[in-house]
Parts: C-alpha cells; structure tokens; sequence
C-alpha cells in the first residue's frame, strides 16, 4: 500500500501524507535498511517503505516489536548503513531499553527513529504520553517537522546529523503531522547502500567501566555541538512586543489564525537541544511571550529558564492559560491568545449551537461485519457469568469494552493482558479470561504466558488469532503467510509455540462456529489449570481481498419474511452492523453482509438463509 506518488520524479510537486513525505525523505536519504512495527499513526511510513522496497533496492521487514525493529537498524546502523524504524510513542516505550545505550555506543550509517506522538487518543486510548521526554533522558537529538514538506526534508536532515555525530536522531510527529496530506516538491532519489561491514571496537561497543563514563562524556559534548550547529534549524517570522513560541503542529494552528498584528512567531524545529542562543535573541525586546506547545510544558520550562537570565521582566504565559491535555486547534488558542493580544475574544456559541441542530447520528466504533472477533466474544458470554474478569489488551478486539460485550476490563500495553491477570490471580480467587490477538502474542506475549505456566496460575486465554496485524493496516506477523515485502514464507503456529511452554490444554476452534468455541469454552472452564483457545478465523477484509483477488463470490444472508421476531435478540447480543432494525421490521443489509455465517447459528434453522444473488 503506497501512493504512486512517492516514487514521481525530482522536481515534481505531489501531493503526500505526511508519513508519505517522511518516507521519501529517506528514499532520497539513501536508505539501506528499514524495520518498522505498526502502531497508529506512524503505520504508514513502514507501509510505503514497504510497498517500494524491493523495486528500490532495499531491504524492509515488519519486526516482531519494535525493540527487535531497533536493533535490526541499530546492526546495520553500526556496519554502516542508514537506516529508519518507526513506532508511535508506546513503541518507544518499548525500544528505550536498547535505545538509550545505543546513543552511547553511537552509530556509523545514519539512524532515524520516527516517533510518532498520538495527543488526543485518536489510535491510543491508554495515555497521551509526550516522547520528546525520551530525547532528554535518552539525550537524543529531536526534530519536529509541521507540515508534509518538513517532513520529508527534515527527514534526510535526520539522517545526515545521524551520521555527522553518529548518533541516532528522534524524528517527532504527532496525529495531525502524520495524517495530513500537504503539497510536496520532491528531490532526487539517493541510491541505497545495503551493503556493509561490523568493524570490532572494544572501546565503542563495550560499555562497561571506564569507558561508560567516557561515552557518557561524548555525549554531552555532543548534544552540544549539535546545538551550535543545527539551532540555525529555527526560524523567526514577523516582529513586535509579543512573541509566540511554538513548534510542530503547534505552529500550524497559529498559522491559521492569520496575521497577528505586533506578534513575532519563533518556530523551534530543533525541540532538543533546544538552542538557548536561539532563544535568547528571541527574547530580548519582548513584553510578553507564549509558548504553544501539545501536552507537557518542556519548551516552556526552558523558555522560562533562559528569560531570568536575558529579559527578567517579560510575561510568559504556557500551560497557566492553555490546556495541558488533548490537541489543541486555532479556535482553542486564539480563545486564550485574545485577552494577551488585545483582540476580541472570539464568540463560538454560534457554530456551538448549529452543531446541536445538525444532530449527527451517534456511531460508537463497531467490529467490521464478518469479524471473527465478534464470534468469539459472543460465545464466551454465552458461557460465561458476569463475575469473570476479562483482560483486555491491544488489537482491533479491544473494541470489545463497548456494549453489548463490555468484555475488556482493563487495556494497557501490549501483552499486559496476562501479566496482570497473573497479579490479580495470584491474590484473589476470582475466575479470569484473558483476550490477547495473535500480533501482539507475537509481540509481547510469549514472556506474560510462560510466567503464567512456571508460576501456576490457572486462567483461561483465549487467543484470537485472524493471521494478521488487521487494526494498523493489515502488515503482516510471523504468523502470516507473507513478509513485510510480500514473499511467501511458511509461518510460525501458535499452537506450537504454545505447547513448547509446557502448556497441556490447548484447543484450535474455528471463530466462526459457534458450537466449537462454546464446546471449548465450556470444557475448558471446568478445568483448573492454564488452559489456551486458539480462536482462529480469517480477518473479513482480508478474507475479501483473496476472494476478489481469485474471481470468486460471496454467498450473503437475508432474513425470511415474517421472522424478524426470532432475530430480535441478534441486534442487542450480537451487534453486526449489517444486521439492521427499522421499526419493527429486522433485515440484513445487503452491501454490508460479507457471509460469516454466525448469525444462521445462531437463530432457528430457517429463519436466515443464504440469499440468492451473490455478490463480487
């Protein structure tokens, strides 16, 4: 999946998201190597890069996780190759173990790690963390592009400041950075080099004592240096007694309200180190300043720090007047800018109150129709009482905390799931199902179930296996039958995995018949020892890609006349989108039925039955 556009000529304008424009970037950077785990919203740097690999030249894998896609590029990194892995912030989470000592080991070929932040929960409902904190511990130098031009330059200025001070380089975007789409001039694309070679250094690649505390020392005097040179990355626009600092897609927002008269705008595209030069200059003159920045105060803090010592007298105003959650937008910002700007305060009551009378239809997020997920959830509830804790983890199954399921008690990292229903297990008597999906048992589950089997405790796990990485956009795991550049490949059984683990109760079930997950479901919860459900069943949208690919048709499902009272119970407890009530009538919609076949089970025999015409 890739916009033919990336690949246009040097000198052409088109139009890119701005993942797009990043992975361009590091085609005319001269990528050699890319490993990426897929995480909204940074998937689609990973996808294109993955779509152009093999007519490009260069080698690209979807990793297990993204500490794995780190290292991958770390390795190629220290035998000489550049290289780019992308994750959103929870990845980072995941990959500072080996990043942070990575920046002290240095790198060789240039290493870009595109993080991409996620401020209003767009794609990550457990936190809105801020990783320009990690550049700091990490001591990482950070660049933030704003718009989809940025990010492809900044992108192969990644790269070339990776290289000139063989360190990895943080390329930070958020949500509204990432998923934009924005008019591009392209430049030449840099042919890869894929080829290279590990050279033996004791002194770099061993950081034990004393060299630690030597590397530590070249550290900081890089992150110094780099401050000198690259803080001519900041930019100054307009003039006035006021200043706005900001950078990102902070800056975007105040671009659109406008000219501000007597305001002068400091863009950071460096955001660490930030330049206390840059800064400085900036304030001197200034009456007043703010600092516009998504999430934590970190420009602020350092904005505050360098005006005691060059403008003690200046107003600074941050997070005392503007929100320290969510994404900000113009109208929230010129809102809160208009008092300190002598303008009118804007009035949204207006457009407040024609929003209410458009009435917009209330849609909660839904499992696509088809979805194997479904299936599932709906028959362990079947089983079930209500008194069992469900784990909840990270997959398009984590929809199943919305009703008629609400079966995801808690959701909090990847492979969480297991880890702490081994906690709650290990201090209460409670019964416990844990929901985990087949990418992320690959990803970060394995570790969770054998600490389970060697400490015994005894849930029920249920893994959801539909043979793919479905809620990022389809990349596949080592499950799959294919890799991240589309050779086949035979993959890895979780069953196989699973009874390496000593684990003696494992049952594979088809997700799509209900009559073998509840037989499942209902002997196993008579067992107590650990005992895994492999529930599989083909992802729906993957399932009709291979369909249409083959020329084939879907045999679909309609409602007999007159029946519609036997199938009431399918709309609350079951919840398939193309199932539809309109007053008292309940058919199937027809465009929306992709032929799973659960409802028919689920109901008198014939009062579903296929309907005539097929569909492509």
């Amino acid at each position: 999946m890739s916009s033919p556009e990336v690949l246009e000529k040097e000198g052409k304008k088109v139009v890119l998201l701005g993942n797009e424009a990043i992975a361009r970037g590091a085609l005319e950077a001269g990528v050699g190597l890319s490993a990426c785990y897929p995480g909204t919203p940074s998937s689609e740097v990973g996808m294109t890069l993955a779509a152009v690999a093999k007519k490009m030249g260069f080698y690209f894998e979807w990793s297990t996780n993204e500490k794995v896609a780190f290292e991958t590029c770390a390795g190629a990194s220290y035998s000489g190759v550049r290289t780019i892995t992308a994750m959103k912030h929870f990845g980072v989470n995941v990959a500072s173990d080996s990043i942070f000592p990575v920046v002290f080991t240095g790198v060789k070929g240039g290493l870009v790690i595109m993080v991409a932040d996620d401020p209003y929960g767009h794609s990550s409902a457990q936190s809105e963390q801020d990783s320009r904190f990690f550049s700091r511990m990490g001591k990482l130098p950070c660049i933030e592009p704003a718009n989809a031009q940025e990010a492809k330059d900044f992108t192969k200025i990644a790269f070339e400041m990776s290289e000139k001070y063989e360190t990895p380089v943080i390329l930070r975007t958020t949500t509204l950075i990432s998923h934009a789409a924005g008019t591009v001039k392209l430049g030449k694309i840099k042919k890869p080099k894929t080829r290279g070679k590990f050279v033996k250094d004791y002194k770099r690649f061993y950081s034990v004592r004393p060299e630690l505390q030597k590397m530590h020392d070249r550290v900081n005097k890089r992150i110094d240096r780099i401050e000198k040179e690259y803080g001519k990355l900041n930019k100054t626009e307009g003039s006035g007694s006021t200043g706005i600092i900001t950078s990102g897609v902070s800056y975007q927002y105040i671009k659109e309200l406008g000219k501000l008269p007597g305001v002068k705008i400091g863009k950071l595209n460096l955001t660490h180190p930030i330049s206390r030069d840059f800064v400085s200059r900036f304030l001197k003159g200034l009456k007043k300043v703010v600092v516009v920045e998504e999430l934590e105060p970190i420009v602020e803090d350092f904005v505050r720090g360098v005006a005691k010592d060059v403008n003690p007298k200046v107003e600074i105003y941050g997070k005392n007047i503007l929100p320290r959650i969510g994404e900000y937008s113009p109208d929230i910002i010129l809102e809160k800018l208009a008092p300190i700007l002598k303008i009118k305060k804007p009035d949204f009551r207006k457009h407040d109150d024609m929003l209410k009378k458009i009435k917009l239809p209330v849609r909660k997020p839904v499992f696509c129709p088809g979805c194997p997920h479904r299936s599932t959830f709906y028959a362990v509830k079947k089983v079930l009482g209500k008194d069992t804790v469900w784990a909840g983890d990270i997959g398009c199954y984590v929809l199943g905390i919305f009703e008629p399921y609400k079966m995801q008690d808690f959701v909090v990292s990847m492979g969480s799931s297991l880890g702490i229903t081994h906690g709650i297990k290990k201090v209460s008597d409670q019964k416990a199902v844990v929901f985990i999906g087949d990418s992320t048992f690959f990803h970060a589950g394995m570790a969770g179930l054998v600490n389970m089997k060697i400490h015994g405790t005894k849930p029920l796990v249920i893994i959801m296996d539909n043979s793919i990485t479905a809620m990022t956009g389809h990349q596949p795991h080592p499950g799959s039958t294919f890799t991240g550049m589309g050779d086949p490949r035979i993959p890895m059984k979780i069953e196989d995995i699973v009874k390496s683990f000593g684990i003696k109760n494992i049952r594979i079930v088809n997700a799509f018949n209900q009559a073998e997950l509840q037989s499942a479901i209902k002997d196993f919860s008579k067992i107590d020892e650990l005992s895994v459900i492999i529930a599989r069943g083909l992802c729906t949208l993957m399932m009709k890609r291979i369909v249409r690919k083959k020329g084939g048709k879907f045999s679909t499902f309609e409602i007999m006349p007159g029946k519609s009272h036997r199938v009431s119970h399918l709309v609350k407890d079951f919840a398939c989108p193309a199932i539809i009530k309109k007053g008292k009538e309940i058919y199937i919609k027809e465009d929306m039925c992709w032929g799973c076949g659960v409802c028919v089970q689920l109901v008198e025999k014939g009062t579903i039955v296929p309907r005539k015409r097929m569909k492509k």
